[in-house]
């Protein structure tokens, strides 16, 4: 007969004389019980450890963390960059491929990390066209962080032969910088962590907005437009779209329009016909990836030059050969990188509104 067992019949012993007795020996029995699975846990939580294992759902089911990852691998969007603001090299990581791209096909706030880390030469995977499993695998990782990615259920699959995988929580590319750098860091155990530096960098975001106070409130919508095509143009929705979201963090107003327009979508963006352009009438600003030609062909074109936007020229073009194009879809370290041209780049587009 176990400790558990010897305790209930003592318990019910005691009964038979009084049942305070009978209460004060419960109380004793759960205090040892709970005292004992304390003793069994795998890791203690004292001194702000996590206590392991870990287990995280997602938009495949679940992962579990047996102990704390010290090999960490990353695919996908900017995932690398919360191991490297929490001070960590990971093993591998995801190519850049868009925007101002290093020597080592990375960001250049992700390669300066790196170099901060002693890193010169980081493991960059070649997976613009597709994940390279053989490489992922190569680099024997301990958990594998893609938060903010395009995983499908097969690519899962594989990647969970190689070690514990965290991906999105609900649906692909729809994942916030800061849920991205929380549900990262929690994948290494480092979720406290993951959330202070959030915190750190939403405070550097308020400081760098004192300097901007007139971008507050300006009804601003994130484009996708072809200059070469304007039968139809993508615009950004914040409630799935990190980009547009970000530009709530900025100050920057949703407008009322593109929300009527999208209805019940819970997809990133939506489509507009060039016919539906004066229905944006509310449209104070528009950022956009393009230069100059782009916004000539706008505003040469007679229906899209009814976009209040277009009209008095408060477009904010992002060169798509700048590092500010990359970073428009934030991470917690470009943001810190790229603010100050992003905020200056938004100002002065702002001030052509009439």
């Amino acid at each position: 007969m176990n400790f558990k067992k010897l305790s209930v019949l003592f318990c019910s012993l005691l009964a038979l004389t009084s049942v305070t007795a009978v209460s004060a020996a419960e109380t004793e029995t759960v205090s040892e019980t709970e005292a004992a699975s304390a003793e069994e846990s795998t890791v203690s939580v004292a001194d702000g450890e996590t206590e392991y294992p870990i287990t995280i759902q997602h938009a495949y089911g679940e992962t579990v963390i047996e102990s704390k990852p010290e090999r960490i691998a990353t695919v996908g969007w900017e995932n690398q960059d919360t191991p490297l603001a929490l001070g960590i090299a990971p093993v591998g990581v995801s190519a850049a491929n868009y925007g101002m791209v290093t020597e080592n096909n990375l960001h250049p706030w992700t390669d300066e990390a790196f170099q901060e880390l002693g890193v010169d030469a980081p493991n960059v995977f070649d997976d613009v066209d597709g994940l390279d499993f053989e490489a992922i695998s190569d680099c024997d990782p301990d958990v594998i962080l893609a938060s903010y990615s395009g995983l499908t259920q097969e690519d899962y699959d594989t990647l969970s032969q190689i070690a514990p995988v965290i991906p999105y929580k609900e649906n692909a590319w729809q994942t916030t910088w800061r849920d991205q750098t929380i549900e990262n860091a929690e994948g290494m155990g480092m979720k406290a962590e993951g959330e202070a530096k959030v915190a750190e960098v939403e405070q550097l975001i308020q400081d760098r907005l004192a300097e901007y106070p007139d971008l507050k409130g300006t009804k601003t919508a994130f484009c996708w437009i072809n200059a070469d095509d304007l039968s139809s143009f993508y615009i950004y929705l914040p409630s799935a779209d990190p980009r547009a979201a970000y530009l709530l963090d900025l100050g920057l107003e949703h407008p009322e329009s593109i929300t009527r327009l999208a209805g019940d979508s819970t997809d990133f963006n939506i489509t507009v016909s060039r016919e539906n352009a004066d229905q944006l009438s509310d449209v104070d600003m528009i950022v956009a990836y393009g230069d100059e030609t782009l916004l000539d062909a706008l505003q040469q074109d007679e229906l899209m030059s009814q976009i209040p936007a277009v009209k008095n020229g408060a477009v904010a073009l992002i060169d798509s050969t700048t590092a500010l194009a990359g970073a428009a879809t934030p991470s917690i370290l470009s943001i810190p990188a790229e603010i100050d041209d992003y905020l200056s780049l938004l100002s002065a587009a702002q001030e052509k509104i009439k």
